[in-house]
Order: structure tokens, then C-alpha cells, then sequence
């Protein structure tokens, strides 16, 4: 009989401790039998997400404290912090070593390097040493790492579309990738329930804002990790593609990102400059062999569908992410196209599938939905 895993959600008012509510309610082996918070406690899930009305029982959202660190350790087996970075660090301190498995969905812990770490959260102090042990958490490249870990630390979503779609290149054919360029897309969740004024309605509909046109804390995520990740050998590439061993480099990663008018979704566009000589047929079938042990990593053609791929309506509400690889032959330039809903696979879907991972499921458990197209 598979055993049932007593979870914890600490975050559970914000947009992403929402999403793992809706995921867990469903799943068959991760059972919610705690909910955490600061300004929401004592309130039931339902009233902060409405489409909660049947669903948990009836739960409540209970404050965070030390003395419940230390109930915690008989109560769970799994914590998810859906937390600002701050209140992460704050927490895991508190929780790490106490309840088996913490899952952390902030950027507290992403980034390894203190030194890059200071430079993109100035603000959020954290120790060392718990630091270099958290595993980052991108199933599709660290699953081995993440059945024994007892720290997690999730990708944002844009360094998931980002890491997915450049990772073929890098730990796979091994390229060095003199410049990459990132266009950055999403929707509103990405904010999460803050109300600057710029992501008020009347400002956002119809808009393609700007908010970090010339550096976003992702792309220095994405760096910190390629450049420790292991390779992973593909075959197939005969034209010089890479070194023949080891995995390929990043000269450069620079990011800027738009805020558009829909609400759930991203699209990265990953525009590379390298001398690497791969074709457009030898990239796809990189990519194929790549994610072929993979189903939430969807390799697509980009005209292969009614509409063109990848794009976010294509997998909202589920936790695929599309890829697609195109050779610019007129610039000699690789473009890597990647959508992703980004409180599913940016956020809550990964966060159960890491955790199906860890305690021994089937990694899809509770999350078969296929997209909701059109949404």
C-alpha cells in the first residue's frame, strides 16, 4: 500500500499557496493536513480562494511560529514555503532539520554564489550554510538529487522556461553560447498579490509593460546554475556541435521582461549567439533526445499546431512546458522559444513534482490535467 505523505503549505493566501492547495486536494498520496500563514490566520482555505469552497475540509490557516516549528517535526513530512524570500529564509532556518522535507518556492535559496546572491536579493539574509544545501529544483535535470534531498529550492518561472530551454544546448551538446539574450513575457500572477500600481487593472489590460528591461534576478539564477550543472550526453551531433565531453558554457546572459495583459503565463524567447555549426534538423532532434524520458517537457514544431507554438494558452492550467529550437540561418544566430503557466510549472506543479520525486511516486502523480485551451 503507498503511503500517504502529510504535507504542510506556509504561504497558503498568496497566488502560488492557492495553486498547491487546488494540486494537493487532488493528489492521492499528498495530504494537506496543515496550513501556515501570518496575516491570514485563522481563516479557512475558501475564503481566500474561492474555488476552494468544497474542497479541504475544514483547515484553517494557522500562524508560523517557533514553538510550531517544533509541533511541525510529528505533524509533517513535507512543508512548502509559497513565502516572499524574506519570510523563506526565515523559516527554513527555523523548520530545516525539524520536518524532514522543506520545499521552498522563493528565491531565498536559489542562487549558490553568496556573492550573486547579495546582488540580486540585497535584502534577504540568509546563512550559508543551509544555503549549500539546498538542491535547486529542476526535475527534469536534477532528479537523482532530488529522491534524497531534504532541501528544495524551486526555480522562479521564468528561470524554469529559461533553464529548460537552454539546458539541451549546454549540458546536452555541450555548445558554448558566446551571448544569450532573453525576451521575457507573463501575465499578472507573476507579481502575486502585491497592488503596485502599475498591476492595477486599469494600468495593466492591453499593456506591455517594461518592468525590468535591463536586468532581471532570473537570468543570474540561470547562470549560477548551468555553470555547476552536470552534462547530459546527447548523440546525433556531427558537425562539431560541442567539446565531445563535459558540458558547454554561457559567455553572457542578460534578460528583459514584460509585463502582459493576461494572467497566467509566460514566454521566454532565448536568442543565441554562438559559433557552435548545428543545423535546424540536428537541434531538434537534440532537444527530442534530450526530453524524451521527460512528458512534461514537450519538444514542439512551432507550426505544427492551429496556433503557433510555443504559447502560454497552449499549456495553462497544466504543468507542461513547450520548448521549441530554431536555427536563424541568415544570422547565424539559435532561437529557443519556451511557455510555461507559471503557477503550475513556475511554481505549485513543480513544487508536487519535486516532491513526487523525493517520496517515491510516479513524478506525473496529481498532475495529468491536460491544458485548458482556450482559456
Amino acid at each position: 500500500m503507498t503511503r500517504t505523505v502529510r504535507a504542510g503549505v506556509v504561504g497558503a493566501s498568496g497566488l502560488a499557496g492557492g495553486e498547491l492547495l487546488r494540486l494537493l486536494d487532488q493528489h492521492p498520496h499528498l495530504d494537506p493536513v496543515f496550513l501556515g500563514g501570518s496575516a491570514s490566520a485563522g481563516r479557512r482555505p475558501a475564503e481566500l480562494h474561492p474555488g476552494l469552497r468544497l474542497a479541504l475540509g475544514g483547515l484553517t490557516v494557522e500562524p508560523v511560529t517557533p514553538e510550531t516549528a517544533d509541533a511541525l517535526a510529528d505533524r509533517l513530512d513535507v512543508v512548502f514555503l509559497a513565502t516572499p524570500a524574506p519570510a523563506s529564509a526565515r523559516l527554513a532556518a527555523l523548520l530545516a532539520d525539524r520536518v524532514p522535507v522543506v520545499v521552498d518556492l522563493s528565491g531565498a535559496f536559489r542562487i549558490r554564489s553568496p556573492a550573486l546572491h547579495r546582488r540580486w536579493y540585497p535584502g534577504v539574509e540568509r546563512a550559508t550554510d543551509l544555503a549549500d544545501r539546498f538542491v535547486y529544483g529542476v526535475p527534469e535535470l536534477v532528479g537523482d538529487q532530488l529522491r534524497d534531498a531534504s532541501l528544495i529550492s524551486l526555480p522562479g518561472c521564468y528561470a524554469t522556461s529559461i533553464t529548460l530551454a537552454l539546458a539541451p544546448l549546454v549540458l546536452g551538446l555541450g555548445l558554448d553560447l558566446d551571448t544569450v539574450i532573453v525576451d521575457g513575457k507573463g501575465g499578472s500572477s507573476g507579481g502575486g498579490l502585491g497592488s503596485a500600481t502599475a498591476d492595477l487593472h486599469p494600468f495593466r489590460s492591453g499593456a506591455i509593460a517594461p518592468y525590468a528591461p535591463t536586468g532581471h534576478r532570473h537570468a543570474g539564477e540561470v547562470l549560477d546554475f548551468l555553470s555547476r550543472a552536470k552534462p547530459r550526453r546527447v548523440s546525433g551531433a556531427t558537425s562539431g556541435a560541442g567539446p565531445g565531453s563535459g558540458s558547454g558554457s554561457i559567455g553572457s546572459l542578460s534578460m528583459s521582461a514584460y509585463g502582459v495583459s493576461t494572467v497566467r503565463g509566460l514566454l521566454t524567447s532565448s536568442y543565441v549567439l554562438t559559433d557552435a555549426d548545428v543545423d535546424q534538423r540536428e537541434l531538434h532532434r537534440a532537444y527530442l533526445r534530450f526530453y524524451r524520458d521527460h512528458r512534461f517537457v514537450r519538444v514542439r514544431r512551432h507550426t505544427e499546431t492551429v496556433i503557433p507554438v510555443p504559447d502560454p494558452q497552449a499549456v495553462l492550467g497544466s504543468n507542461y512546458c513547450d520548448v521549441t529550437v530554431l536555427r536563424d540561418e541568415d544570422e547565424g544566430r539559435i532561437v529557443v522559444l519556451a511557455a510555461l503557466d507559471n503557477l503550475v510549472k513556475g511554481a505549485a506543479g513543480q513544487a508536487v513534482q519535486a516532491a513526487n520525486l523525493r517520496f517515491g511516486f510516479p513524478e506525473e502523480t496529481g498532475l495529468t490535467a491536460p491544458p485548458l485551451v482556450p482559456a
